[in-house]
């Protein structure tokens, strides 16, 4: 075990957890951060995704132990108020199905028009590709994407 100091949302947490836990679990089971999802734990569907100094990156395979001093931003901490762009466009456009793989999506989505704020239907759909929606609402996810984009500043 060792102990590990991290700064998610903008607050300062500590975890005494073995150097490969995943952050995922770290977040869900150690700090009660519970809005970021289990989906496969192999990385390849995307409801674990968290930004790590801005990066989307999927939290079931990255060991705590390389956080270090990063910082990192939870769906609970993407906005004080749920009002993020991606998030206002998420509810104008109504993409949630069962809503599973939602804060997976909106971080990625949100990542994403951070590094390019008027992406194209193509940019989109190869930003977001690696996240998996069981429900099907890609037509969706594509279309709030672009009503976030003019949006944000």
């Amino acid at each position: 075990m060792a102990k590990y100091k991290l700064q998610i949302n903008s607050k300062s947490y500590q975890a005494d957890v073995e150097p490969d836990t995943p952050l995922l679990w770290v977040l869900r089971d150690h700090l009660g951060l519970v809005g970021t999802k289990y989906g496969c734990g192999i990385a390849q569907c995307g409801a674990c995704t968290v930004h790590v100094n801005g990066e989307a990156v999927r939290s079931c395979v990255l060991p705590v132990s390389a956080v270090g001093t990063s910082k990192v931003t939870t769906i609970e901490g993407l906005s004080e108020k749920g009002d993020h762009p991606v998030q206002v466009a998420w509810d104008e456009v109504d993409v949630a199905q069962c809503g599973y793989c939602q804060a997976g999506q909106i971080m990625t989505a949100a990542a994403l028009l951070k590094k390019k704020p008027k992406p194209s239907s193509e940019e989109i759909d190869a930003a977001m590709t690696g996240n998996i929606c069981r429900c099907g609402t890609y037509h969706r996810i594509r279309q709030a994407v672009q009503v976030a984009s003019t949006k944000t500043k």
